[in-house]
């Protein structure tokens, strides 16, 4: 799949890999970040991950200097803005992309306590697809899930591979107030919670752990790319595993 570029601002680059939400494009995204993990560009600030894209923040007066100090044959094949020249350096990277080994994926065990005062949407999940609550718990932990990208609130992992048979959309009414670790789903993808915050996915359950801590580096569990696998907890080792972790 071949990457377009366009400009985000005067300090960023977005790079694309088609427009749909693919393995494919995921991979080509995970392969221009671990990349950029073992060769950050000239005056790169950070990097953020997506479905489809990945954005390249970059200090302009670095990469002008960096440009300036490279001789006079190197400056020639470069182009005449700071956007073009980091493209440029992207591309080139991704040419020899191909030939270096990416970091291996992890899997990370997700402990969930499924339905009742902790997951309120589980009958319904349960009834929209016309399977019993146990069914919906056996599919959701049954499925090898994968991170694609971390958003909305900090730590908060979208993550996709979930079976279509216990998909649902998100509610009419959103909640002002979702508790930190509450297990959703929304459409085809589930996610976790990671702080207290207003939302709309349908709650089906919810881990004990804690997925967001600003102590730690880096300060989110959870990073793209990581595999993901859910299994059930009872209500008691929900409580256990609390305040075993408090």
């Amino acid at each position: 799949m071949e990457a377009t570029f366009q400009p985000l601002g005067d300090q960023a680059v977005v790079v694309q890999f088609g427009t749909t939400m693919s393995l494919e494009a995921y991979q080509q995204v995970r392969q221009v970040a671990s990349m950029l993990d073992r060769q950050p560009i000239p005056g790169m600030v950070e990097y953020i991950p997506a479905y489809t894209t990945i954005t390249i923040f970059y200090n302009p007066q670095v990469v002008y200097d960096w440009y300036q100090s490279q001789g006079t044959k190197e400056r020639e094949q470069d182009a005449d803005s700071l956007y073009q020249i980091c493209c440029n350096l992207i591309r080139e990277q991704l040419n020899h992309a191909e030939h270096q080994s990416e970091r291996a994926d992890r899997t990370i065990e997700i402990p969930v306590c499924y339905g009742g005062e902790l997951g309120p949407d589980l009958g319904d999940v349960a009834e929209l697809n016309q399977l019993t609550e146990q069914e919906v718990i056996d599919i959701h932990a049954g499925g090898d899930y994968l991170i694609y990208m971390i958003g909305f609130a900090p730590g908060f992992p979208y993550i996709g591979g979930m079976s279509e048979r216990i998909a649902a959309p998100r509610r009419k009414s959103p909640r002002l107030s979702i508790p930190s670790g509450s297990v959703g789903i929304a459409g085809k993808q589930t996610g976790i919670y990671p702080m207290e915050t207003p939302g709309g996915w349908q709650i089906i359950g919810r881990t004990p752990l804690r997925l967001f801590r600003p102590e730690d580096d880096p300060p989110s569990l959870l990073q793209a790319g990581d595999r993901v696998r859910f299994y059930p907890i009872s209500y008691d080792e929900f409580l256990a595993f609390e305040e075993g972790s408090s």
